[in-house]
C-alpha cells in the first residue's frame, strides 16, 4: 500500500472479496483522468466485543451523496451493499483496528464528460493506519500556517462532496506547508474566513467557548459533528459562526478534526 502499511488479504470490489492482484484499474479508466470518483475515510475501533465501525452509516450515506453531486441519478448497488462490503473487507483482513476506504468510480464512458450513459464501479479497501499525523501528533499537537492556496468556492468545486477531483487544492496546499517546515495548512475561503485544514476542520476555543466555522466552503466532517455533540454534552458553548483568520491568534486553543487525523492540537 501507498500507506506503508499491511496490504490486507482481500478487497471488495464490485460485490466480491477479490485479492489486490485482481483490483486493478486499466489506463483508460475515465475516473483517472478527470477525477469523477466520491470516496470515504472510515475508522474501525479495537473493542472489548471486536473491531467496531465508527459511524458506518453517517459515512456511507455521506458516499451515496457525493456520488449524486457528481450526478449518478442510480447506482448498481446501495448503502446496505456498501455496508456488508465494509463490514466483510474486515473480516477478512483480520485487523483489529484499520482504515477503511470505500471509492466509488466513474470506469466506463464519460469520455463526453458527463456520467450519463457511464458505468461506475466500487471498491473497499482496508489497512492499518495508526497515527496519520504521526504518533508524535497526539500528545504534542502539529504545526500549521495559513496557506496560500484558497478553499473552493461551492460554486466552483461542490465542497459538500467528498470527490477525488477536489483534492489537488489540499495536495497543493500540504506540500507546500511541509516544504516550508509546518505540518498542516490552514486554508481561508473566498472571502478570506477561515475554512478548514486540507482533511480536517477546525476549531478555536476562546472565552470557555467552543468555534468552528459554519456549513459553506467546508465539508461537514463526520468527526467534526462528533466533537460538537460530545463538547455539548460536556457543558461547553458550541458555536458555528464566521472565523477570522486573526482569531486563529489569539485563541486559547485550536485544534483540528478528522477520521484519518482524528482530534489533534495545533500548537
Amino acid at each position: 500500500m501507498t500507506t506503508g502499511s499491511t496490504t490486507p488479504p482481500h478487497m471488495w470490489l464490485n460485490g466480491k472479496l477479490v485479492p489486490p492482484s485482481e483490483a486493478r484499474l486499466d489506463f483508460l479508466t475515465p475516473a483517472l483522468h478527470y477525477g469523477v470518483a466520491a470516496f470515504e475515510g472510515i475508522r474501525c475501533y479495537r473493542t472489548p466485543r471486536g473491531p467496531a465501525i465508527f459511524r458506518l452509516q453517517e459515512h456511507l450515506e455521506r458516499l451515496l451523496h457525493s456520488a449524486r453531486v457528481l450526478g449518478w441519478r442510480e447506482l448498481p448497488f446501495g448503502i446496505e451493499d456498501l455496508a456488508e462490503g465494509c463490514k466483510n473487507v474486515v473480516r477478512a483482513s483480520g485487523f483489529r483496528e484499520c482504515y477503511i476506504r470505500p471509492l466509488i468510480w466513474l470506469a466506463e464512458g464519460g469520455w463526453n464528460l458527463t456520467v450519463d450513459g457511464g458505468k461506475a464501479h466500487a471498491g473497499i479497501a482496508v489497512w492499518e493506519w495508526k497515527a496519520y499525523l504521526g504518533a508524535a501528533a497526539l500528545e504534542q499537537g502539529v504545526r500549521a500556517n495559513v496557506s496560500t492556496f484558497t478553499r473552493h468556492h461551492p460554486n466552483v468545486m461542490m465542497t459538500k462532496a467528498k470527490i477525488s477531483g477536489n483534492y489537488p487544492n489540499s495536495v497543493l496546499a500540504k506540500t507546500e506547508s511541509l516544504r516550508l517546515g509546518f505540518d498542516e495548512a490552514i486554508l481561508l475561503d473566498p472571502q478570506g474566513m477561515v475554512a478548514e485544514c486540507t482533511g480536517e476542520n477546525i476549531f478555536v476555543v476562546r472565552r470557555g467557548r467552543v468555534i468552528t466555522p459554519p456549513p459553506g466552503a467546508i465539508l461537514e466532517g463526520i468527526t467534526r459533528d462528533s466533537v460538537m455533540t460530545l463538547a455539548r454534552d460536556l457543558g461547553h458553548e458550541v458555536v458555528e459562526q464566521p472565523l477570522s483568520r486573526d482569531q486563529l491568534y489569539i485563541a486559547d486553543e485550536v485544534f483540528v478534526t478528522g477520521t484519518a487525523a482524528e482530534v489533534i492540537g495545533l500548537r
